[in-house]
């Protein structure tokens, strides 16, 4: 195959995976299975990793890291645990299932990081998300977005959200959304360089669990919380350190389930004013939230909802 998306020799084309934020983080239940009810607001932002995708031998599927190493980053990860690798693993089962034809190659899967691993920012869920486009683009596939976001949530439930790719309400374990228009803003997001365990804080025994359920002019009036903050804080001083740093200047949360917090800002120029101060001990970034993915660029024949 030498389609236009795939990365061919002296031409390499990087298809973007952006990262999230979740503007509030409320759990309202746990399931039996252990699963935790939630509502929360998606926002998308322009702070991206990129991923390209060579041809490869019939039934090679792998991923190699073409970034600077993080620590606890992807060179830690094995191959059956990586979202990229088991996202096409489960593509290609997917497509026969449904009977269609046999793709006629492999592929390498080329990921340039940017996304703190670890920072609730939903990295390694976007990278699967821009995985499951891609090569069902490249491959001919022609499944839908439906189809695509179900893939996603098997894989885990922020994949779903970079499906779909825009900012929403996500209720249920994440994957129930409603498309949201929220104002433009910028953020400034700050990592105090730990990594945080989403699995420990939800099985944290001081979680949370019984926020009550808002409807949207609600949520959106109020701001919400994160109710994993306080587990994070407790556990993590870092992450607490860096909450009361950013607070003196703007509203200040947690993304997710951490590491990573924000505070939101007006204009850039607000926001960079206050990452000029930020402590060479912590990463910063001054970004722009988006209304949509910037992945969809890459994508001519969309995939819409069945």
């Amino acid at each position: 195959m030498s389609g236009a998306g795939w990365s061919t020799t002296g031409h390499t084309v990087w298809w973007p995976a952006p990262a999230k934020l979740n503007c509030c983080l409320h759990i309202t239940g746990r399931r039996a299975d252990g699963y935790h009810e939630l509502q929360t607001i998606f926002q998308l932002i322009d702070l991206c990793d990129e991923l390209a995708f060579e041809v490869a031998p019939l039934g090679v599927i792998e991923r190699r890291n073409d970034g600077p190493a993080q620590p606890g980053g992807l060179a830690a990860i094995p191959p059956d645990k990586d979202l990229c690798v088991r996202a096409a693993l489960a593509l290609l089962a997917a497509a026969r299932q449904k009977g269609l034809p046999e793709t006629q190659s492999g592929v390498c899967i080329r990921v340039r990081k940017r996304i703190p691993i670890g920072g609730g920012l939903g990295g390694g869920s976007s990278d699967a998300a821009t995985t499951l486009l891609a090569l069902n683009e490249l491959w001919g596939l022609g499944l839908s977005e439906n189809e695509l976001a179900g893939i996603g949530l098997w894989l885990g439930s922020d994949v779903p959200v970079f499906v779909r790719g825009r900012c929403a309400l996500g209720e249920g374990v994440g994957e129930r959304l409603q498309p949201l228009e929220l104002p433009e803003r910028w953020f400034l997001v700050l990592h105090p360089g730990v990594l945080v365990s989403t699995a420990a804080v939800f099985q944290a025994p001081e979680l949370t669990r019984n926020s009550p359920i808002l409807t949207i002019s609600t949520l959106l009036a109020s701001g919400g919380r994160n109710d994993c903050e306080p587990v994070v804080r407790q556990r993590y001083p870092e992450v607490a350190e860096a909450i009361d740093w950013l607070a003196r200047y703007a509203p200040a949360q947690l993304t997710g389930t951490g590491s990573c917090i924000f505070a939101s800002f007006d204009r850039a120029a607000s926001a960079e004013r206050v990452a000029a101060r930020v402590p060479e001990v912590w990463r910063a970034w001054v970004v722009r939230g988006l209304s949509s993915s910037p992945l969809f660029s890459r994508l001519p024949n969309r995939v819409q909802p069945n």
